[in-house]
């Protein structure tokens, strides 16, 4: 394997080019910018850049990379891409693969776009919306024998509770259905309000 060296619009980009292989990987301008926008994204919702860079450079990439092939491609230091692969591993994004005549191993993404995207938010709600029910619900429990706390505020910390429960229930049915279905869902959009009863209102008439 060799290392070229590809020029777009005064940028230096790295190439990785397999020589027993005739297709080769170019990060293009296009690619480094989905890349790049990734990474920015995933600072904003508190992930690592260099990790969201290296999800979007094995989601882009056809095949397997090593570790080092990755440390070129996104110019970063060996020791930072061996921490983040094991980030991305403990989301159950990226998984291990193994390639013939070469001991070190090489990640690839996880399922297909679906089933990443269903991971990224299982993974958030683990992390996020489980501890913020857990701690209302002990919350709804230490009320019962509360008496500082005033009414109206209990009131808004089970209306809170009440709203998290709901959006899990509904999170939790919402993922166990088949992909077919679950696309076939949300391409309805709001089509779907049309399978929803609608509640009548007896109209009484003036007397």
């Amino acid at each position: 394997m060799k290392l070229t060296i590809h020029r777009y619009a005064n940028t230096v980009i790295s190439v990785m080019t397999e020589i027993n292989d005739e297709t080769d990987m170019t990060i293009t301008p296009l690619m480094e910018k989905y890349i790049l926008h990734w990474g920015e994204m995933g600072t904003r919702w508190g992930v690592n850049r260099t990790v969201s860079q290296i999800h979007a450079l094995l989601y882009l990439s056809p095949e397997p990379m090593h570790a080092e092939q990755i440390a070129t491609l996104l110019a970063v230091a060996r020791s930072n891409v061996s921490t983040s692969l094991k980030e991305l591993q403990s989301w159950e994004l990226i998984q291990v693969s193994n390639v013939l005549g070469d001991r070190r191993d090489h990640f690839r993404v996880k399922g297909d776009t679906w089933e990443m995207l269903l991971t990224i938010i299982e993974g958030r709600k683990r992390r996020e919306i489980d501890p913020i029910l857990t701690m209302l619900r002990q919350c709804e429990l230490e009320m019962e024998a509360d008496r500082d706390t005033p009414e109206s505020v209990k009131a808004q910390i089970r209306q809170m509770s009440t709203f998290v429960s709901t959006l899990t229930g509904w999170y939790q049915q919402i993922s166990a259905l088949p992909k077919s279905t679950l696309v076939t869902l949300m391409n309805m959009g709001a089509k779907v309000a049309k399978f929803i009863p609608s509640k009548k209102v007896s109209k009484k008439k003036a007397s």
